[in-house]
């Protein structure tokens, strides 16, 4: 099962299935569980997403209102984010890759990418999809220390879900190596880490399970 887990790390289209990144299953600092207040904006139209690519945070803005701030993964310096203005044009809160998943033969699923010849292709959840530039969206997915995804900008599963609540078709999105909010919001942003996480069970993966809805409300 290491072989599919390292995959699972790899790959910038990776999502986390929800009993892996739900609330209450990663620990910070101190040992509490990781969580992720969003606050409701007064204005929908006034939201704004920006994206420091140094720091690895996301803040969402409202004006000099900040909604929600929190850690993401960005991508590899060979695989970078795209750095720019965008806006968000397309949401989907179940998503699959279309590069990058799972072979399923009967009972057996592998890791493995959309040209593989054998068995039937699934690809792996991206829950809470938002596309800013063709190929590249924020998603749910794992989140490390140092960038490591092909592009997407993954957040963990505590935090997608109240992203997609947040933005909607047409929302801003400015992406570059630092913000101005990264020497004052974003110096209180929890760190997250799931390079530890455990492995996955691939057959959860390739259902309709990776995509289970949280449970509570998602904005204050």
């Amino acid at each position: 099962m290491r072989h599919i887990s390292r995959f699972i790390l790899i790959v910038g289209g990776a999502g986390l299935v929800w009993w892996l990144a739900g609330c209450g299953t990663t620990r910070v600092a101190g040992g509490k569980a990781y969580h992720v207040t969003a606050y409701r904006p007064h204005n929908p139209s006034a939201v704004r997403v920006k994206v420091s690519l140094a720091t690895q945070n996301i803040y969402v803005m409202e004006g000099d209102r900040s909604l929600m701030a929190v850690a993401c993964s960005v991508g590899l310096p060979n695989k970078p984010t795209p750095r720019g203005n965008f806006t968000i044009y397309s949401k989907q809160e179940q998503k699959r890759s279309g590069e990058y998943g799972f072979s399923v033969q009967g009972n057996t699923v592998v890791a493995t990418t959309s040209g593989h010849a054998g068995g039937h292709y699934v690809g792996y959840p991206m829950g809470y999809w938002c596309e800013f530039s063709p190929g590249y969206g924020f998603h749910q997915g794992f989140v490390h220390p140092s960038p490591r995804t092909h592009g997407c900008i993954r957040l963990h599963g505590e935090a997608a879900p109240k992203f997609f609540a947040l933005v909607k078709i047409g929302t801003p999105v400015n992406i570059a190596t630092t913000q101005l909010e990264d020497s004052t919001i974003g110096l209180k942003v929890e760190r997250v880490d799931d390079s530890r996480a455990p492995d996955p069970d691939p057959h959860i993966m390739v259902s309709e399970a990776a995509f289970e809805k949280p449970s509570g409300p998602l904005l204050e």
